[in-house]
C-alpha cells in the first residue's frame, strides 16, 4: 500500500511526464510544419515514449493501491529561433525531469518504501540516457553551426536516431 506522501509525489512525476509528451509533442509538430522530416518523427517518438513513462507510473500507482491522478497537461511554450535554442530548452527540461525523479526517489527512501525505491530505478537509468541523448543532439547542432548542408544531414540522421536508443520502451 502506498503512503499519501508517496502517491502525491508519483502523482507530481506522472504530471511531469504528460507535460513531458506534449513538450515534444509541440516540437514535432513544429519540426514537420518547417520540413524537418528526422527532427519531427524523433520529437514524435519520443512524446509518444515519454506517455508510456507516464502510463507506467500510472499502472504503478493503481496496482499499489493508490489513486493515480490523470493531470491537465500544460500548452509547452517552446523558444524556436533556432534549432540551437529548441535544442536546449530540450535539454533543460530533460535534467528537471532527472531532478523530479531523483526527488520521487528521495521520499521512497524517507518513508521507506523499498518496492517503490525499485522500481523507480528504470527511471533514474533512463533519465541519464535522456539527458545523455539531448546532450549528444546538442553537440552536434554546436557542430553543425549555421551550415544548412550540415543541417540537411542532421535532419536526416535523426530519422535513424528515432526509437534507437537503448532502453527506450517501444
Amino acid at each position: 500500500m502506498l503512503s499519501k506522501s508517496i502517491e502525491t509525489a508519483i502523482n507530481n512525476q506522472i504530471k511531469v511526464e504528460a507535460d513531458s509528451s506534449q513538450i515534444y509533442l509541440a516540437m514535432a509538430s513544429w519540426a514537420e510544419v518547417q520540413g524537418f522530416e528526422g527532427i519531427a518523427t524523433f520529437m514524435y517518438n519520443q512524446s509518444d515514449e515519454e506517455r508510456m513513462h507516464m502510463l507506467k507510473l500510472v499502472k504503478y500507482a493503481n496496482q499499489r493501491g493508490g489513486n493515480a491522478k490523470i493531470p491537465n497537461v500544460i500548452e509547452p511554450v517552446l523558444d524556436c529561433s533556432s534549432f540551437k535554442a529548441l535544442f536546449t530548452q530540450l535539454y533543460e527540461h530533460e535534467v528537471m525531469v532527472s531532478q523530479s525523479i531523483n526527488n520521487l526517489v528521495h521520499v521512497s527512501l524517507g518513508e521507506k518504501d523499498y518496492a517503490t525505491h525499485n522500481f523507480l530505478q528504470w527511471y533514474v537509468s533512463e533519465q541519464i540516457e535522456e539527458e545523455a541523448t539531448a546532450r549528444t543532439i546538442l553537440d552536434k547542432i554546436n557542430l553543425i553551426g549555421d551550415d544548412k548542408g550540415g543541417l540537411y544531414l542532421f535532419d536526416n540522421d535523426m530519422k535513424n536516431f528515432s526509437g534507437n536508443q537503448p532502453g527506450s520502451v517501444k
